[in-house]
């Protein structure tokens, strides 16, 4: 199995038990099983951050917290963000996103070889220019 890249939403998701899509829970489960690894990138915790911030996100525990438990779970790993891919989200092929975060987890998820697991429609469409790869969750 390819590696995942979990985006913020994909993150809030999971936290919240929502519904997810079923291949996107199969994915997931299998890497937790060790049949790939999963990756989280730093810019997600800028993101939560923001979203605790601005009301959007409502937790029982600090946003640094709720982060760094994320990394509790077996195979779940943290992304570099180098200046390098900071720079090659500025050039990305394609259409790529608009949004600065989605274009440095475009980069991220290239970098990678990872499939991107979002509900992000910028991305998914992204994904299906063939850029990238995208899993809906």
């Amino acid at each position: 199995m390819k590696a995942l890249l979990l985006d913020t939403c994909t993150l809030v998701f999971l936290s919240e038990e929502a519904p997810l899509a079923q291949p996107a829970v199969d994915a997931m489960h299998a890497a937790s099983e060790g049949a790939g690894t999963t990756y989280i990138s730093p810019i997600s915790a800028w993101e939560i951050g923001m979203l605790t911030s601005r009301g959007r996100l409502q937790m029982l525990i600090r946003p640094e917290r709720w982060f760094a438990n994320l990394f509790d779970v077996p195979g779940v790993r943290l992304a570099a963000l180098s200046p390098d891919l900071l720079i090659a989200s500025s050039y990305l092929p394609g259409r790529p996103p608009k949004d600065p975060t989605d274009r440095i987890l475009a980069a991220t998820a290239r970098e990678l070889g990872a499939t991107l697991v979002t509900r992000d429609r910028a991305l998914l469409d992204y994904g299906r220019q063939g850029h990238i790869a995208a899993m809906a969750c």
